[in-house]
């Protein structure tokens, strides 16, 4: 699993965070949520987060081309409760795991 570090905190994360309603230490920590719905936008992605009070802010919705992504009346699947790489696309996955690097442990 990639992670990303915070140059700020020096803490790492994940991207799944962004979709989780307890991600970054439930919204205590540094939200890095627009940052990864910027990389989905930059692919062309419509994106839309909030946050959802008093937890983290998270991604509830991503569409392309008329086509949501998110499950969003899913039975199988709740938004900020189940692990995006559940029911996100490989390829949405793929673009974020090429943009959030792997921590550095050694400088």
């Amino acid at each position: 699993m990639t992670h990303h570090k915070c140059k700020h905190c020096g803490n790492t994360y994940h991207w799944s965070h962004a979709f989780a309603k307890f991600g970054y230490d439930d919204g205590d920590g540094k939200i890095e949520t627009p940052h990864i719905a910027q990389i989905l936008k930059r692919a062309g992605y419509t994106v839309h987060f909030s946050r959802w009070s008093p937890h983290n802010t998270l991604i509830y919705s991503i569409q392309k081309e008329g086509i949501e992504f998110m499950p969003l009346n899913s039975l199988q699947y709740r938004i900020g409760y189940d692990d995006p790489k559940k029911y996100l696309p490989e390829n949405i996955q793929g673009i974020l795991n090429s943009k959030i690097p792997p921590p550095v442990i050694f400088h």
